[in-house]
């Protein structure tokens, strides 16, 4: 199977796929690369599919990737719990395509193509 590399080793990649998976998930919008965010939409779709499993299994699964506590602007909040108790009973009833890529333009820096990767309401 191929995938993108994105310039980093196996480790750094596979932090930054958690981060972001994480970020999407308490926030529910992030605006990353365009490349990243095609990179990780199918990370955070199967998380979001175990947490509609909803067992101990597939909450251990998630958690073993997902980054537990993440601080934001009210504190800390519990990315694993919200992915479970929110974020899974909103799309019980849907079969897939839980998140949406939209094209943002170039970054004014570097000019690489931005996205705004999102969960679909």
């Amino acid at each position: 199977m191929a995938y993108v590399k994105l310039g980093r080793d196996s480790a750094a990649r596979k932090a930054l796929f958690r981060d972001l998976a994480t970020d999407l998930i308490i926030n529910e919008r992030i605006e990353t690369t365009l490349q990243k965010a095609k990179a990780v939409q199918p990370i955070v779709e199967k998380m979001i599919t175990l947490a509609k499993r909803g067992d101990l299994h597939a909450r251990r699964q998630a958690a073993a990737f997902i980054r537990n506590e993440v601080a934001n602007d009210e504190g800390t909040q519990n990315a694993v719990q919200k992915l479970f108790d929110d974020i899974a009973k909103r799309y019980e009833e849907r079969q897939g395509g839980y998140t949406r890529v939209l094209k943002a333009g170039p970054r004014k820096g570097d000019g690489a193509e931005l996205a705004i990767l999102e969960l679909v309401k």
